[in-house]
């Protein structure tokens, strides 16, 4: 089999179009490219579902938490709490097993154990927490000049918090938030490995990166390809966030803006 003929047949295997059965012996470089290529898909599937409707959970939670009112702080403070207190890998086992029983118990709710929906869940919760605390700290960071200076043109309510707070507090979140972007998508590599079952061997690059590393007994090929795609994502995501971010203070001086910096966390 060509190279070409192997992109044919495993390029879209990850999400259940083209061989449906994985090569078992002589593993040649195209395959494992092709593969961990493939699963990709689902890491880029989790990144962006999860971040896109974590962006608005996340500014909603931000501004309960800076809310006068203990009815609104209180749950969005527990809400941090409980998924930056956590380790993500729990919980996706945690949440596997909650879903299972629901969907035993209830004989509803299937659709959650199914990797496409529950864990796309849990990663949309850890981000919302995560990204809600950097929210609220550029909340709260907003000069008081601006604040002022709202008042005094006759600003309130809605309109002076959609003109001057929202987009000053996006500013200096966003810087941040890209780490967070970049940090989320790379959690994704956690799916199947923590908890959800990979349906009839169709998993995320990590997924194929172990099959290989397994089958081969040689794992200095497959994760260094699997880095590489990462790499490759990393860049994508910083470039997309850099444009955003030259947007959101196009309107300060050259040597005013500031720069994104990529920051890896450690540990979460």
């Amino acid at each position: 089999m060509s190279c070409w003929d192997t992109i044919q047949a495993y390029g879209l295997r990850s999400i259940g179009i083209g061989e449906r059965l994985l090569p078992r012996d002589d593993f040649t470089l195209c395959q494992q490219f092709t593969l961990i290529g493939s699963g990709m898909l689902w890491n880029i599937y989790f990144g962006i579902l999860a971040l896109v409707a974590g962006f608005f959970l996340a500014n909603a939670v931000a501004l309960a938490k800076a809310s006068a009112s203990p009815i609104l702080s209180k749950p969005a403070n527990l809400f941090i709490l409980v998924f930056r207190g956590s380790p993500l890998f729990i919980q996706f086992f945690l949440a596997y097993f909650l879903f299972l029983n629901l969907k035993q118990s209830t004989g509803t709710f299937s659709w959650l154990t199914n990797a496409a929906a529950g864990a796309l869940v849990v990663l949309f919760l850890n981000t919302a927490a995560y990204s809600a605390e950097i929210f609220y700290g550029a909340l709260r960071s907003v000069p008081r000049g601006e604040v002022e200076a709202a008042d005094a043109y006759g600003l309130t309510g809605w309109s002076k918090f959609r003109r001057v707070v929202w987009p000053t507090t996006l500013r200096l979140a966003w810087p941040a938030y890209t780490n967070e972007a970049i940090f989320l998508f790379h959690a994704t590599t956690l799916v199947f490995f923590a908890g959800f079952p990979a349906w009839q061997q169709r998993g995320d690059a990590l997924y194929y990166a172990s099959y290989f590393a397994d089958k081969t007994f040689n794992p200095f090929v497959p994760y260094p390809i699997l880095a590489m795609y990462f790499i490759l994502l990393t860049l994508v995501i910083i470039s997309i966030f850099g444009l955003i971010n030259r947007r959101l203070n196009r309107h300060l001086p050259q040597e005013a803006r500031r720069r994104l910096r990529f920051r890896p966390q450690i540990i979460r």
